[in-house]
């Protein structure tokens, strides 16, 4: 029996506000197909209220999300990974923070460790995997948590600012297994506010601003000659108020 989806992820009408100040406004919104999405703007925006909202992180104050149609659930949960700016790690060794994920999942135990190997290689962390978790490096240990993410094949994963703060060697090592992700087929949807990386990574960019949508489109386009004046300005430097 072929396991329950979640793609597309979409959202209808959601309004999110905090002490009278709306913060969340977008009509209509859906993830699903394939590819490379960013979605990028200045700190505030709501990039990230937005990416919590279709993980069924956060209720909205009204409009509705579903995954493939149905409304979320805990069963499918595990085919939406999400990957925190601050990585969540076990009191425990790397690779036990993978198998342990794995096990909940239900994974036969006779493949847990094999392919928690082979999620550790393609972060380039075998070399730690007996180390303590909370010991690494914060590049180390975000990769991590994009390994653990991964190991569990879901069908979209949702990053939130996940290079923030880390050093260029941790960077291109996480971006370069967000490439590979993609290619192999699990849909990514990556917050950031870094127009430099959107550059480098995204096939489809989402400009927020005020909660808003502003633009959608390809990332060839958007940079080319993006359509919103706002879009425009943040690609300029300017700070948007």
């Amino acid at each position: 029996m072929a396991e329950a989806r979640v793609l597309p992820v979409a959202a209808a009408g959601i309004v999110l506000s905090r002490r009278g100040r709306r913060l969340l406004d977008v009509p209509e919104f859906e993830i699903s197909g394939t590819g490379l999405t960013v979605v990028l703007g200045p700190n505030g925006a709501g990039k990230s209220l937005l990416l919590r909202v279709l993980a069924g992180l956060i209720e909205p104050d009204g409009g509705r999300v579903t995954w493939a149609g149905r409304p979320p659930d805990r069963a499918r949960a595990r085919r939406l990974g999400f990957v925190f700016q601050r990585p969540v790690l076990l009191r425990r060794s790397a690779v036990a923070n993978i198998v342990y994920a794995l096990k909940v999942t239900g994974m036969d135990p006779a493949l847990r460790r094999a392919r928690a190997d082979a999620v550790l290689r393609d972060a380039r962390l075998e070399g730690l995997a007996s180390s303590a978790a909370r010991l690494l490096s914060g590049g180390e240990q975000q990769r991590l948590a994009l390994a653990r993410a991964l190991a569990l094949a879901p069908e979209v994963l949702f990053l939130d600012e996940p290079t923030t703060s880390l050093d260029p060697a941790s960077t291109k090592a996480i971006e370069d297994m967000l490439k590979t992700a993609a290619l192999a087929g699990t849909r990514i949807v990556l917050v950031t506010h870094d127009t430099a990386q959107a550059r480098r990574l995204a096939d489809e960019v989402v400009f927020l601003h005020l909660g808003r949508v502003l633009e959608r489109g390809e990332a060839r386009n958007f940079f080319r000659k993006s359509a919103a004046p706002e879009a425009r300005a943040y690609l300029e430097g300017a700070i948007l108020a």
